[in-house]
């Protein structure tokens, strides 16, 4: 009988991604491919002069449903292409015809000169052993039209977004993370 090692035993790789709308992001993997699972620990820094929306707490319909407790990072989407796997978290358009209960984001507002920082763990879907893995999270300049009922988490204030957001967010993803060489590429 075999057991599989705590993520924390794992090896890690590290990287810096910077936004174009004033936001440093430092990320880390732990990926164990016997297990299929993925820990992304990260930190994102506000560097502007103006309030950031971070869009990693999931979603209100996640939350009333219990897939998910308010405040915490929400369950990203996963996008398979061949080999490579995409993890994303982030405001998706709204499907036509609309759901009964859309999935609602919830951001996180981030202030000037503040940081962020979280993990969470995903055990990829499917069989097929990935080439690459990578991570991505939408982030936005806050403004108060696109956002209301705020309300405060441990890591600050939540706020619900409408779908207008889609096409505002800047998605900063990692480089792609090379599962064989356990590194992310230049």
């Amino acid at each position: 009988m075999s057991s599989t090692p705590p993520i924390q035993d794992a090896a890690a790789a590290q990287t810096t991604v910077q936004g174009e709308q004033g936001s440093v992001l430092q990320v880390r993997f732990d990926y164990q491919p016997a297990a299929r699972l993925v820990a992304v620990s990260y930190r994102l820094r506000n560097t502007a002069d103006a309030p950031l929306a971070v869009f990693d707490r999931g979603n209100f319909h996640a939350i009333d449903t219990g897939r998910q407790k308010a405040g915490e990072v929400g369950i990203p989407t996963e996008k398979t292409e061949g080999e490579d796997v995409e993890l994303m978290h982030g405001v998706l358009p709204l499907r036509r015809p609309s759901p009964t209960v859309p999935p609602t984001p919830i951001a996180l507002r981030l202030e000037p000169g503040k940081e962020v920082s979280a993990r969470f763990e995903y055990a990829l879907k499917g069989t097929l052993a990935p080439k690459r893995l990578r991570w991505c999270v939408g982030v936005m300049r806050f403004n108060e039209t696109d956002f209301d009922q705020p309300h405060t988490a441990s890591q600050g204030q939540l706020w619900r977004a409408s779908f207008a957001v889609v096409g505002k967010q800047q998605m900063l993803c990692t480089p792609w993370f090379d599962v064989a060489a356990n590194r992310f590429q230049a």
